[in-house]
């Protein structure tokens, strides 16, 4: 199955108005694709939504579904943007991936969508 599956949207009730939601999960998990061990992450997610909001179970869901994947940050983090805003089609969005030590070097990477 297709991650971007597990994702659900909601109507915005306030589509005329901009105004930013931020939903943090701090138990990301993925593996690293080299090594096979894993990598840990907080995830920020902020987003100014146009007529869609993610639902927070299926945000849930989809993040697990990272959770025996070999792939980069850099990747994992690109992904999750792509997916999100092909499925809520936000007006801005920004995810902060901030990955945990690993190697002596910890990771922060972000990336936007600016509609």
């Amino acid at each position: 199955m297709e991650k971007i599956k597990l994702l659900e949207t909601f109507d915005n009730q306030f589509p005329d108005r901009d105004y930013s939601i931020i939903h943090t999960a701090p138990e990301f998990t993925s593996v690293c694709p080299k090594t096979g061990q894993p990598d840990f992450a907080t995830i920020i997610l902020e987003y100014i939504p146009d007529r869609l909001c993610i639902e927070l179970k299926s945000l849930k869901l989809y993040y697990n579904s990272f959770r025996n994947d070999g792939i980069f940050y850099e990747n994992a983090t690109n992904k999750i943007l792509e997916d999100l805003v092909e499925v809520c089609k936000p007006r801005y969005m920004k995810i902060t991936a901030k990955f945990n030590v690993r190697g002596g070097i910890s990771s922060i990477i972000n990336v936007e969508y600016k509609k």
